[in-house]
C-alpha cells in the first residue's frame, strides 16, 4: 500500500500503534531511514561509494588529515559551482557516516576554520588609513569579507544539496550536545544558529492544515513528534483530526516533509476542563457550527536543531485567523495547558514561603492533613496514591488549586514566572483564565502538575495590552477566579 492509499485507509485497516511502537517510529522511520536515504543521495552526487556502515569511535590522524583536506577544498571552491557541490556532498556524506564521537571531532575541526587574523588586520588598517570615502568604502567591504569565517562558507554550501537545510538543522542539534563543556565550539554553534534564524524567519514559513487525508508519512511524524499528549493509536490520531478538530503546522519550503511546529485544536462549547474527556475516542464529534470556543490543547516543536528560534507565538496568531474564517461561530480562543513545573516547585524549599490560609488549613484537617505551607502539604502526600482516594482528592482541591495559582502568578525567576509554559502564553498576551482540578489524571499529569491543567485565554481586545504589561513590567494578566484563588 502506498502513502496516499494508506493515508485514506480506515482506522480498522491501519496497524495499531502502541506506546512502544511510537518510540520505534521515531527512531527507525525518522532517524535511521532518513539518514540512509540522505547518505545514498549524497553519495550519488559526490560520486563516492560507501558501505553504509557508521564509523565508530575517534578519528585517526589520517582520517583527520583527509577531513581537513575536504574542508579546505570546500573553502577554496575550485572548479566552479558543480565541483563545489560535489565537494560539499562528499564532506556531508563523511559527516553522516560518523558516530557521535566522530561528529564531535568533525565539528571541532570545522571550528578551527576561523577568520584569517592577518587579512582582517590589514583590512582594518586600510580602513583607518583611507584617504577618501571611496577608499574607505572599499576597505569596509574588505573587512566584512575578512570577518566572514571560512567555516560559514562551508556551512552555506550544504544548502545547495537535497535536504541540505535539514542536514544543517540536525547538525546544530549535534552541536548543542557537543558544546556542553566545550566552549571552543560555541562560536560555530552561534554562527550556525544565526544562519538558521535568518533562513527560518517566520516570513518564509508556510502554514498548512493537516487532515486525515494527509500523506501517511506526515501522519507518522505527528505520532512521533507529539510531545504533550502521546498519540496512542491510529484511532486516537483519527479522533484528533475529526470534523470538530483541527491541526495546523508551519513548514519551510526547503523542508516540505518536516513540520517545524504543530498545534492541535478542539472546537467546543465553552472552555474544556479535562484532557481525558477531550481526547475520549468514544465521544461523538461536535457540530462545528454549534461551537463557540477553540481550545489549543497541544503545541509541539519538532526540530531540536531549531531550539531558541521561536515560531509558537506566530503559529497561534495565524491559526486564530484561519479558524475565524473557517468557523465563524467561534468567539473565544483558549488553551488547555499542562503545568509541567508545579510538582517540582511543591517539592522545592521555595514553596515553603507560600503559606496556607486558615480556611484552607481547616479544610485539610477534615481529611486528616495538617500543614501550614504548600511544601509541608506536599510532603504529607509523598508516597500516597491520593488521587485514587475520592474523599481525600476532593478535600485537597481548594488548597492545591490555590497553590497552583500562586505558582503561576507569583513564583518568579527575576521578572518572569517560573513556569515555562506560562511564560510562553503570557508573553503572547494571554490571560490565566481558569485552573481545572484533576484535568489530567494520566501518570505524567499527576507527576508533573498533580493533575491540574490551566486555561489561558486569548482575548483579541486585550492581547496587545497584556503583552506590553508583561514584557515591560512582568505583570501577569489574571481572571477574577484566579485573583480569588490568590487571596486564599
Amino acid at each position: 500500500m502506498n502513502d496516499s492509499a494508506l493515508a485514506r485507509a480506515t482506522a480498522a485497516e491501519r496497524p495499531a500503534v502502541t506506546v512502544a511502537d511510537s518510540a520505534v517510529i521515531r527512531e527507525e522511520n525518522f532517524v535511521t531511514r532518513n539518514l540512509k536515504r540522505l547518505r545514498r543521495t549524497w553519495q550519488r552526487i559526490a560520486g563516492v561509494s560507501a558501505s553504509g556502515e557508521t564509523a565508530r569511535g575517534a578519528l585517526s590522524r589520517r582520517q583527520l588529515r583527509e577531513l581537513e583536506g575536504q574542508m579546505h577544498a570546500c573553502v577554496a571552491q575550485a572548479g566552479g559551482e558543480v565541483s563545489a557541490r560535489l565537494q560539499a556532498a562528499a564532506l556531508g556524506q563523511t559527516y553522516l557516516g560518523l558516530d557521535a564521537t566522530g561528529r564531535r571531532e568533525f565539528l571541532e575541526l570545522m571550528a578551527t576554520f576561523g577568520p584569517d587574523q592577518r587579512v582582517l588586520e590589514a583590512a582594518a588598517r586600510g580602513f583607518l588609513d583611507a584617504a577618501d570615502d571611496e577608499a574607505r568604502l572599499e576597505h569596509e567591504r574588505a573587512i566584512r569579507e575578512a570577518v566572514r569565517a571560512p567555516r560559514v562558507k562551508i556551512l552555506t554550501q550544504f544548502t545547495g544539496l537535497p535536504d541540505g537545510v535539514k542536514f544543517l538543522v540536525d547538525m546544530r542539534a549535534d552541536l548543542l550536545e557537543a558544546t556542553r563543556g566545550r566552549p571552543h565550539l560555541d562560536v560555530l554553534e552561534r554562527e550556525l544558529s544565526s544562519l538558521l534564524a535568518l533562513w527560518f524567519d517566520v516570513g518564509f514559513l508556510e502554514l498548512q492544515r493537516i487532515t486525515w487525508d494527509s500523506p501517511a508519512s506526515l501522519l507518522e511524524r505527528l505520532i512521533a513528534y507529539e510531545a504533550v499528549h502521546e498519540i496512542r493509536s491510529w484511532e486516537d490520531l483519527r479522533n484528533r483530526l475529526d470534523s470538530d478538530r483541527r491541526c495546523y503546522a508551519f513548514f519551510h519550503p526547503r523542508m516540505p516533509r518536516e513540520p517545524l511546529i504543530f498545534v492541535e485544536v478542539a472546537l467546543s462549547k465553552g472552555l474544556t476542563d479535562s484532557i481525558q474527556k477531550l481526547l475520549d475516542e468514544s465521544q461523538p464529534a461536535a457540530d462545528p457550527r454549534k461551537t463557540d470556543t477553540a481550545i489549543f490543547y497541544s503545541i509541539s516543536s519538532t526540530q531540536h536543531g531549531l531550539r531558541g528560534i521561536s515560531f509558537g507565538n506566530f503559529l497561534i496568531k495565524r491559526v486564530v485567523d484561519e479558524l475565524k474564517r473557517d468557523v465563524p461561530t467561534l468567539r473565544s480562543f483558549a488553551t488547555l495547558s499542562p503545568i509541567p513545573g508545579y510538582v517540582r516547585w511543591l517539592e522545592s524549599a521555595a514553596s515553603a514561603s507560600a503559606s496556607l490560609g486558615s480556611s484552607l488549613q481547616a479544610k485539610l484537617k477534615r481529611v486528616g492533613l495538617e500543614a501550614q505551607d504548600f511544601h509541608a502539604l506536599w510532603q504529607r502526600l509523598r508516597g500516597r496514591d491520593w488521587s485514587a482516594e475520592p474523599k481525600l482528592a476532593a478535600g485537597l482541591a481548594d488548597a492545591m488549586l490555590a497553590g497552583c495559582a500562586y505558582y503561576l502568578a507569583e513564583a518568579r525567576q527575576g521578572l518572569r514566572p517560573v513556569d515555562a509554559v506560562a511564560r510562553f502564553h503570557l508573553d503572547n498576551g494571554a490571560r490565566i483564565e481558569r485552573l481545572n482540578w484533576l484535568a489530567d489524571i494520566s501518570a505524567k499529569g499527576l507527576k508533573q502538575s498533580a493533575g491540574i491543567m490551566v486555561n489561558y485565554l486569548y482575548d483579541p481586545a486585550e492581547i496587545e495590552s497584556n503583552h506590553e504589561a508583561y514584557r515591560l513590567h512582568g505583570k501577569v494578566a489574571l481572571s477574577a477566579d484566579l485573583k480569588r484563588l490568590l487571596r486564599r
